[in-house]
């Protein structure tokens, strides 16, 4: 279930992230979804969804950080 666009994200991800971040997150989301469609591929018993939401919180990460005031903010 690739997302087609930022409106097709979890309310969860477009309430926290920026529009940047949820560029990020749709991008390294779609990108696991075909790299993670084998089983095979995946460690655990994961399925394919929780292993793309996964895969896309840590491209999220590596950008973004969470400040102290709750919000998510670009790295320096």
């Amino acid at each position: 279930m690739p997302y087609d666009s930022r409106s097709e994200l979890p309310d969860n991800v477009r309430s926290v992230l920026p529009p940047h971040a949820q560029d990020i997150y749709q991008s390294a989301f779609n990108s696991a979804w075909d790299q993670y469609a084998d089983p095979d591929d995946r460690r655990g018993d994961k399925s394919r969804e929780e292993v793309a939401h996964a895969v896309a919180w840590s491209a999220v990460r590596e950008k973004y950080e969470k400040g102290d005031d709750d919000q998510w903010h670009k790295k320096h």
